[in-house]
């Protein structure tokens, strides 16, 4: 399977009040740890999507292998940035069969979950693979190519979800129950940091 990985990190943090994307978890910033992750499944095919402080962000990302585009509408919401990623994964890869959007405020994502949404993918056949966080499901999500012109079509910050319940019959998911951890609050990361500190 030809596949390529859109990592969304155009947000603007505004609950948050500074670039979430840059926090500091393990000794690296929550952009650099998912983009580690993304690189060891799909190393020649990852996006990465910025807007807000762009720049910031460019000179954070310290892996060469993956490709940066600045989305400047990132204010009207997730999907203009998950079509600026998609059609940025097909002009480099025309050949891509299907693509995993990831956000980059989730601490726990790791290659082995993606290459897991890979494999179940090519072993049900199903145009979507997503992650089942015990009650409900969320990113990273993977989409075969049948959906691409789905995705290229959202509009505003529904992100990808409306297309997900569009296709329940195509769907299945793997288990990630720490998936329903993600920062967007000072609080939020306060947590983390403190339960990783406890440990």
């Amino acid at each position: 399977m030809h596949c390529g990985i859109i990592l969304l990190a155009a947000g603007g943090s505004l609950r948050l009040g500074k670039p979430k994307q840059l926090l500091l978890y393990k000794g690296q910033t929550l952009l650099n740890h998912s983009l580690r992750a993304a690189i060891a499944t799909c190393k020649d095919n990852v996006v990465v999507v910025t807007g807000s402080n762009a720049a910031i962000m460019q000179r954070e990302i310290d892996e060469k292998t993956v490709t940066i585009v600045v989305n400047s509408d990132w204010q009207k919401g997730m999907a203009s940035s998950i079509v600026k990623g998609l059609t940025m994964v097909l002009e480099k890869h025309p050949l891509t069969d299907a693509v995993m959007i990831m956000a980059c405020d989730q601490p726990f994502i790791d290659a082995k979950l993606l290459k897991e949404l890979m494999k179940t993918q090519q072993q049900t056949g199903k145009w979507i693979v997503t992650s089942d966080y015990g009650d409900i499901t969320g990113p990273p999500t993977l989409f075969h190519k049948e959906l691409f012109e789905e995705l290229r079509s959202l509009e505003g910050d529904k992100g990808a979800r409306m297309i997900v319940g569009k296709h329940t019959n195509e769907t299945t998911s793997v288990s990630f129950p720490l998936g329903r951890i993600d920062i967007d609050t000072i609080e939020d990361y306060e947590t983390l940091i403190q339960k990783n500190n406890n440990k």
